[in-house]
């Protein structure tokens, strides 16, 4: 739970543990990702609804483009780890690893509750990971997509200056 400046007190949103595959063969990939999103309005410079997902054709008929909070930061990368697990059974492709999801909804205000529950779980859970994608990116450009392959970390405090 979190308390807000005036003392009520807030449940946290479940985090999403799911897995799928437990080939020893196969390492265990675990892939992270949040659904929450920052505030937006529609007079912050938003064309449409930024909570109405919404497609506008791309520059080719192929191409769509979606418009949205959350699209790039973090909806669409979760949605599309997803989508990928969901091809490779659609295509009864045999499993190249085994896959674990961490899907969160506390990121944007500092993964309230994440690291209690990650302690919790690392010794089940957690426990046969071989590697973490963070899918918690975005892509600057149609060129340019990002692909996250290591993190400086944090490092966190409080200063009080009188």
């Amino acid at each position: 739970s979190s308390q807000l400046p005036d003392g009520q007190i807030l449940p946290l949103p479940s985090v999403i543990l799911g897995e799928l595959g437990k080939d020893p063969q196969n390492p265990t990939v675990c892939f992270y990702g949040h659904v929450d999103v920052q505030p937006a309005k529609k007079e912050d410079g938003w064309n449409t609804d930024p909570y109405t997902l919404t497609e506008i054709n791309g520059v080719y008929l192929f191409i769509r483009n979606l418009y949205g909070r959350g699209a790039t930061d973090n909806k669409g990368p979760v949605l599309a780890w997803i989508n990928a697990v969901e091809t490779i059974r659609a295509l009864k492709l045999a499993m190249p690893v085994n896959f674990k999801f961490v899907i969160e909804g506390m990121e944007e205000a500092g993964s309230l509750g994440l690291e209690k529950l990650l302690e919790e779980e690392k010794q089940r859970f957690f426990s046969d990971v071989d590697c973490i994608v963070i899918s918690d990116n975005l892509w600057l450009s149609n060129k340019k997509p990002a692909l996250t392959y290591g993190s400086r970390g944090n490092a966190c405090f409080f200063v009080e200056v009188k």
